[in-house]
């Protein structure tokens, strides 16, 4: 009972930290004036983002993990047959999740953070590549985030 509540709870932190970055974070750089202002909102929102993006989905891979190891030991013979296909594509679509978030959260964000600190300049094009990139994947997650939320809400039926 307690691992559901705090899956709920890291999926809650997930979806809202990527959420926050689309409808807050993206939309507040176009609203900024200086370009140097506009780098320091978005490397500062990102030292937030990264941990908290990454926190929840490990977060969430333990407490599915505790969840299935104790379906697995409800339904021993029949597990297989009551869950394997269903699960099998959440598992799936969790890993893929995993792999483009850490891509986004290490590579995209995490990068930029490092430039930015270390006093590297980075060009108005630069920015908005960044910008654009974390959107992009931002919709993606957020759709993928969906589907995967989906396909483990069938897995209680």
């Amino acid at each position: 009972m307690l691992t559901s509540w705090l899956h709920l709870l890291a999926l809650t932190a997930y979806v809202g930290a990527i959420a926050g970055l689309l409808a807050i974070v993206l939309p507040g750089l176009a609203l900024v004036e200086t370009h140097e202002a506009r780098v320091k909102l978005l490397s500062r929102s990102l030292k937030f983002y990264n941990p908290m993006q990454s926190g929840a989905l490990g977060m969430m891979v333990l407490t599915g993990a505790i969840q299935i190891t104790d379906l697995k030991a409800e339904y021993r013979e029949l597990f297989t047959k009551e869950f394997g296909a269903m699960l099998g594509l959440k598992l799936i679509l969790s890993f893929v999740l995993i792999l483009l978030s850490t891509h986004q959260s290490m590579a995209v964000a995490l990068r930029f953070v490092r430039r930015a600190e270390g006093g590297e300049p980075i060009a108005p094009e630069e920015l908005q590549s960044v910008a654009n990139r974390l959107r992009r994947s931002t919709l993606f997650l957020l759709a993928l985030s969906a589907v995967t939320v989906w396909t483990g809400t069938q897995l209680r039926r």
